[in-house]
């Protein structure tokens, strides 16, 4: 369990990495949109903070994920994200679910696997 672990944190935090140091350094070119998911992408750079919010916390949540630090806070800083990224893909554009998918279970995993850090987020102190 513990190299899975490992293994999809690794993982998880390359593509974060990738991802963002791609869209700040513009290192790829945009990929051609189309129907409802340019328009969607369209109200998105129309508002000017949204995408480099989620880019930066994908930048810092991989820098977690990569070293192994505070990756119980990133878990939970990055579920947002994740659950977004498979919405649209599922919504928008469904030939990327295989990578939407592997993105936000393999944050459920992660959640999973450090489970006993959340318990107290649900005990009622009184």
């Amino acid at each position: 369990m513990k190299i899975a672990i490992i293994i999809i944190r690794s993982l998880l935090g390359l593509l974060f990495l990738y991802t963002s140091i791609s869209f700040f350094l513009h290192l790829s070119p945009e990929p051609e949109t189309t129907g409802n998911f340019k328009a969607f992408n369209v109200g998105l750079m129309a508002s000017t903070y949204l995408i480099p919010l989620a880019k930066s916390l994908e930048f810092l949540c991989g820098l977690s994920f990569i070293t192994g630090r505070y990756v119980t806070l990133s878990n939970l800083i990055i579920l947002p994200v994740t659950l977004n990224i498979l919405l649209i893909n599922f919504f928008l554009t469904p030939e990327n679910m295989p990578i939407a998918l592997f993105v936000f279970l393999g944050n459920i995993f992660l959640i999973y696997s450090h489970w006993e850090n959340y318990k107290g987020l649900f005990v009622a102190k009184g």
